[in-house]
């Protein structure tokens, strides 16, 4: 392939497509190349791990095996987007066909990740894993032998890009949920912090030597030896073959699976704070990979090798942050306070960036950049870990990765818009002075968004029996509607104490798979109460016995207490009757 001489562009467009993905991605989804841990939090430990090393999870076996797979596999694939610019740089002189490239890379995340996290809690996950690793190879080495048959064009380029894109979108929540059963409590957030820092290292080196490589070996070269590299991270997962047993009861089918996710996030108000302060954070810090390279490039004409310093730079404050000040921040403050300290620093930085004007400070600020970013992703996604049961943790990696992304996407049109219109220094001024205005709001008004609330939950499992009854026959799975009655008495002077229970009981049937929960009181008596509770199905009964935490069990436990009445609540079920009724009459 004849390289066509393009200095300026080429480093340009590299590290856009490298670093932005990279830093959109950190502590957000997960691929070869993205450790992303979730674990049920045992409280103590996760206490006493507030103090511990960034580096005790490499102490895991299984662990680091994993992520020295992942940092050589996210060289690599760093390398290869590197070339896979370079290869469609020269074969198209369109700036249209290169921008799709970022476009065909994020759209996958937008249509699988969802269903992706559906898919992740109804199969093997290890399994999954290693299927996706093998998909993506494949695509890879597609990629190169088509280059080396001189067959490839900007088309078939797109395609294999959208190709390794549905991989990653499909792997990441899968690889998320499967690192619970690898990494302890203990380890949590030293995983979490190594995540971004293997994420960060593949970024700096494999562009930097995908560009210095393209002219000795070519891109096909790169392309086989990302192949490889995927290969080699399935070698690292045979190491560790010990997948939790998984649920005996009749699992839900993919549809199903669907529902529950939108179900559990419409009636989690933890969830929602959780996904609130996801999309809040992204919608905003998306001004940064908007803006910067326009500041840099459009402003200040800075060269590519300037470029690439500052790219590289803003690496090395993730880095730093990683490394040494997420554990000295950890050991000292709440993860609120954290993130409100690194919003107070994103400000500086967006104001230094529409003002300075001398490029011998640009490094300096994107360090910054980097310090806030990783600080904030950190604290946001082992926030998101603590609050997300096993049983629907892939699901809700899924939801959590899709909003992020879709707001830093639509940030980048907002801001990309706005600067081309005001200007880069005024919109970066604007979203500054929204960053303060927000955290000035939510301390005037105590908007409950602090994410300090999940570090006192307990998601293991605590599953609760089904209701022993006396049963004529045993109902198949798909029978139903099931229809629970409980008949109790409560004491109606404790009207706020009931109140609260009430609530919190219906949020946790509501989410966990019951469709419907309802209180009524008897007109004719005092003290007398009637709940219902509706499944779609009996085999959604007993999945919601299993998905009870041992927080949500206390809960239940203490609703029981409330009753008032000498003898016990009378408990009742009923299923819809699926047949017509016959004559027994002689």
């Amino acid at each position: 392939m004849r390289r066509r001489r393009s200095p300026r562009f080429f480093p340009v467009s590299l590290y856009l497509n490298r670093r932005l993905w990279s830093f959109t991605a950190l502590n957000s989804w997960t691929g070869s190349f993205g450790i992303g841990v979730n674990l049920n939090v045992n409280r103590q430990a996760m206490v006493k791990s507030a103090t511990s090393s960034s580096w005790i999870a490499l102490r895991n076996r299984s662990f680091r095996a994993i992520w020295f797979a992942s940092l050589i596999s996210g060289t690599c694939a760093s390398a290869h987007g590197t070339a896979a610019t370079w290869a469609m740089n020269e074969l198209s002189h369109s700036a249209l066909f290169l921008s799709m490239m970022s476009t065909f890379t994020s759209l996958p995340f937008f249509l699988f990740t969802l269903p992706a996290g559906a898919v992740a809690d109804l199969v093997d996950r290890a399994r999954l894993v290693a299927i996706m690793h093998v998909w993506l190879a494949v695509a890879a080495a597609g990629l190169a032998v088509l280059g080396w048959l001189h067959l490839l064009s900007s088309y078939l380029i797109l395609l294999f890009v959208f190709l390794i894109g549905a991989g990653f979108a499909f792997n990441a929540p899968a690889f998320c949920s499967l690192l619970t059963d690898i990494v302890s409590s203990e380890e949590l957030p030293s995983a979490t912090v190594l995540n971004g820092l293997q994420l960060d290292l593949s970024g700096m080196i494999g562009s930097a030597l995908g560009g210095a490589l393209i002219p000795l070996i070519g891109t096909n070269t790169i392309f086989a030896a990302n192949s490889a590299a995927f290969l080699l991270f399935n070698l690292a997962l045979l190491q560790w073959r010990e997948p939790k047993a998984q649920s005996q009861s009749v699992m839900e089918n993919f549809f199903q699976s669907f529902a529950t996710a939108v179900r559990y996030v419409r009636f989690a108000p933890g969830m929602q704070v959780i996904l609130v302060r996801q999309i809040l954070f992204s919608l905003l810090v998306a001004a940064i990979p908007a803006l910067l390279p326009v500041v840099a490039l459009n402003e200040l004409h800075i060269g590519a090798a300037e470029l690439g310093l500052l790219y590289t730079s803003m690496g090395a404050g993730s880095v730093i942050t990683a490394a040494f000040i997420l554990p000295w921040g950890r050991a000292r403050y709440l993860p609120d306070t954290l993130t409100k300290m690194a919003a107070y620093l994103f400000v500086l930085v967006m104001v230094l960036l529409a003002f300075v004007r001398q490029t011998q400070l640009l490094p300096l600020i994107a360090v910054l950049t980097g310090v806030a970013w990783t600080s904030t992703a950190n604290e946001l996604w082992l926030a998101g870990q603590r609050a997300m049961p096993a049983w629907a943790r892939g699901r809700m990696n899924a939801t959590v990765i899709m909003f992020s992304q879709g707001a830093i996407a639509l940030g980048g049109i907002i801001y990309g818009a706005g600067a081309q219109t005001w200007g880069a220094a005024t919109v970066l001024i604007a979203v500054a002075a929204v960053i303060l205005v927000l955290l000035l709001t939510v301390q005037l008004f105590s908007v409950p968004l602090s994410i300090d609330f999940t570090k006192e939950l307990n998601i293991e499992s605590g599953p609760i029996a089904p209701f022993s009854l006396n049963f004529i026959h045993v109902p198949r799975p798909a029978d139903g509607p099931v229809l629970i009655t409980i008949d109790v008495q409560l004491d109606e002077s404790r009207g706020p104490e009931l109140d609260a229970f009430v609530n919190e009981l219906r949020l946790i049937y509501l989410r966990n798979g019951a469709y419907s929960w309802q209180l009524f009181a008897d007109p004719t008596r005092r003290n007398r109460f009637h709940v219902q509770i509706m499944m779609p199905s009996w085999s959604q009964y007993l999945l919601l016995c299993e998905r009870i935490t041992k927080d949500e069990k206390q809960l239940i436990d203490q609703a029981r207490n409330l009753h008032v009445g000498e003898n016990p609540p009378e408990i009742q079920m009923y299923i819809r009757v699926n047949k017509r009724f016959h004559d027994s009459r002689p």
